[in-house]
């Protein structure tokens, strides 16, 4: 019986990159899930990435912890208040404050290890360019600079067993085809988690971008959202 092929999932807890792993396994990939403690305010999301790599038979699921509040520079990793009720037009223009500098280069450099050390040449993250907040790490230009650079900073690709390749295959869908996607895949999206700015007992606010974006995207869609808000 041939091995299946490994894949790195970065894994948040949210809606994306919970579709993300149910579209890996649907691929037929070994999913080896990757979460990270960088002291966000908004740690819940750990346990919520860790009751879907269980509910969702991830291989391995691993939280990486790096304290990127030590630079601050968002309101994700300093005491700089989470904007709420921001205008729909607002979501998607500009560079908002919730932006952790550098964020995804940290998470895929750190996926990248892992896969080379399991043997893997394949990661899956769920950036996406179209209800991305304006984020410059979700871009396509980013994605193929980064895979680029996989290829040119490792022993597996300089010695050119195979190519490493960025999978990202939400970028170009909306949060209501998501959300659609992941339904038919089985995705329980009682189990995610997307707000910036929770309740201690892990329950959404609501008013944030990505809980509005989250409720927008699961109204489009024609479902009810079945996360827990205060």
């Amino acid at each position: 019986m041939m091995a299946m092929k490994r894949a790195v999932i970065l894994l948040s807890g949210g809606v994306d990159s919970a579709t993300c792993l149910a579209l890996a396994k649907a691929n037929g990939y070994a999913c080896y899930a990757l979460a990270f403690d960088y002291s966000q305010r908004h740690r819940f999301e750990l346990t919520a990435a860790a009751r879907l790599a269980k509910a969702m038979h991830a291989t391995e699921f691993r939280i990486a912890p790096i304290d990127l509040r030590m630079f601050g520079g968002s309101a994700l990793t300093s005491d700089i208040p989470v904007p709420k009720d921001r205008p729909q037009a607002e979501l998607t223009t500009g560079i908002p404050i919730t932006y952790v500098p550098a964020r995804n280069t940290v998470f895929l450099s750190f996926a990248l290890a892992w896969a080379e050390v399991i043997g893997s040449y394949d990661i899956f993250i769920g950036v996406n360019s179209i209800d991305y907040s304006g984020y410059p790490d979700c871009r396509p230009e980013y994605i193929a600079a980064f895979t680029q650079l996989a290829n040119l900073a490792t022993r597996a690709g300089v010695e050119g067993k195979a190519q490493f390749q960025i999978h990202t295959p939400l970028l170009h869908l909306t949060k209501a085809e998501i959300i659609q996607t992941g339904t038919r895949l089985g995705v329980d999206y009682s189990l995610t988690h997307s707000c910036y700015d929770p309740a201690p007992d892990g329950r959404a606010c609501g008013h944030c971008d990505s809980c509005m974006l989250r409720l927008a995207g699961f109204a489009a869609a024609g479902l009810r959202d079945p996360g827990a808000y205060q």
